[in-house]
């Protein structure tokens, strides 16, 4: 296979995609270029008019603020969103083509907990209540780490600055991704650790987590007790002697339950890793497994494609809902609803929220919208989920682990090195930044532009490496290098 040099994606499009920085007078995609173009910019195929509409994903991503000629650069320049505010709209579904399920159901080993849901690792987690006992926290970790390695798959504690003087909105937040830690599969044991004088008060805490397993639950307030570092240490040291018999299992790959992320997503992003990604979805969900989808504001635009998609008119009602509260949220701020591609995202070639958005939702795959979680709700088994959460990375990750997600599937096109909770999977959009950051991207979508593999090919390969980490014969680069880290939604009132 020969690489191109610029891909059109849809047949209805008028752009194509520079797969390489192309230089003027080059000929790429049926035009001669009129400019120099950057990889991951967008050439226009055809001359366009002021107004007229930009297609792109076979779908409208903006319109052309002035002339522009065939073979010229389409980018911030002279071109601009069409949205603006809340809209009315109409379910149309689309019926998905289900492929034929494998002969043989893949398998992973994993931890079957009492609830019946499997974790992909045994650790002991430390939940604070409060971001005065962070520190603590840390410390108990680090030492519990030196004292019982090799007992359990390792000691964390998720440092977070809330708790304290919250109200409404924001304390319930706050408790509802705690509690979601708190019951998580991929903990094998929690030590709960508190003040005593929050508003993030442990009882009510503890009775938002719901029914867990007091065996391996330990919590206290810092406040009632002499030494805190001395008692988490005890509490973890009866943790870790309940969960060090715990065994890897075998069990059917419809166990798992995987989020779908990109952030400093680049021009390629919709066009190599997360279409890839979709392909996890739809293999992962036709297998009965749970994908679990997130960052709102990176539906606005492409709302209506999810909305088609979704299992009956009381989920697609659900879908608009979500979607228009979160514009609401936008305007109550007095902010526009499309103040997105961020400047990363802008450097890398993605011009309007639209563009993004179409890009973003390739991470669904055509799987049917089975349901809607609010912020904070555990999800259901198998099926795709959409998740009410922000598009930042690290407030939408954690709100798709909270809501029990054991595995994150992370794409970028201009790299980072976050981690959370959970193996995360950070897939690379193109080959220069896999190249280039090595200690932080665990696979290379970017395969797909050089021309080196087939689609289908790659997908086989991830899902493979997936049941892997899943299994944790490997470890993900955040687990490796000690990225683990957790953000909650802040929205209303401090004292």
């Amino acid at each position: 296979m020969q690489a191109p040099t610029a891909i059109r994606i849809h047949p209805d499009d008028n752009v194509a995609v520079a797969v390489v920085p192309l230089m003027a007078g080059a000929e790429a995609a049926g035009v001669v270029l009129a400019e120099d173009v950057g990889a991951g910019h967008k050439v226009a195929l055809e001359p366009l008019h002021a107004g007229d509409p930009v297609v792109k994903y076979g779908f409208v991503i903006g319109e052309a603020t002035q002339p522009v000629p065939a073979g010229a650069s389409l980018h911030s320049h002279n071109m601009r969103t069409r949205l603006s505010g809340t809209l009315e709209y109409e379910y149309r579904p689309t019926h998905r083509l289900c492929d034929s399920p494998p002969a043989e159901m893949p398998t992973f080993m994993g931890y079957r907990r009492a609830d019946g849901r499997v974790g992909t690792r045994n650790e002991v987690w430390i939940i604070n209540t409060v971001g005065c006992v962070n520190t603590a926290a840390e410390r108990i970790a680090r030492a519990a780490n030196e004292r019982f390695a090799g007992r359990v798959d390792g000691v964390f504690a998720f440092s977070h600055p809330y708790g304290c003087s919250q109200l409404g909105d924001d304390l319930d937040n706050t408790q509802k991704v705690l509690a979601g830690l708190l019951r998580h599969p991929n903990a094998g044991g929690v030590l709960v650790l508190g003040l005593g004088c929050e508003n993030n008060q442990m009882a009510s805490l503890l009775a938002m987590a719901g029914e867990v397993d007091g065996t391996r639950l330990r919590f206290f307030n810092t406040q009632d007790v002499v030494d805190e570092v001395e008692e988490g240490l005890d509490a973890v040291a009866e943790l870790v002697a309940r969960m060090e018999n715990d065994q890897r299992v075998e069990v059917p790959a419809s166990e798992l339950v995987i989020g779908h992320k990109c952030g400093g997503s680049d021009g390629f992003s919709g066009i190599s890793a997360n279409p890839l990604v979709g392909r996890i979805a739809d293999r992962l969900t036709g297998l009965g497994g749970g994908v679990i989808l997130t960052e709102v504001p990176e539906m606005f635009g492409a709302e209506q494609v999810l909305m088609n998609r979704a299992a009956n008119e009381q989920v697609f009602g659900q879908v608009v809902e979500m979607v228009n509260d979160f514009k609401e949220y936008f305007l109550r701020h007095n902010q526009p609803v499309y103040e997105n591609p961020s400047p990363g995202n802008k450097a890398g070639g993605l011009t309007t929220l639209e563009e993004k958005s179409l890009g973003a939702i390739q991470k669904g795959g055509g799987a049917t919208v089975e349901r809607v979680l609010r912020y904070g709700e555990p999800a259901a088994p198998g099926g795709l989920s959409l998740l009410e959460a922000p598009g930042n990375d690290g407030v939408s990750s954690t709100a798709m682990v909270a809501s029990g997600a054991t595995v994150l599937l992370f794409t970028t096109g201009r790299g980072t090195p976050l981690g959370f909770p959970v193996p995360t999977v950070k897939i690379a959009s193109n080959s220069a930044i896999a190249a280039k950051k090595p200690h932080w991207i665990d696979f290379n979508a970017g395969q797909l532009l050089d021309g080196t593999v087939t689609a289908e090919q790659l997908a086989d390969e991830l899902f493979a490496y997936i049941l892997d980490v899943a299994s944790g014969r490997k470890r993900t680069n955040n687990e490796v290098n000690g990225y683990r880290e957790i953000a909650i939604w802040k929205e209303g009132v401090t004292l």
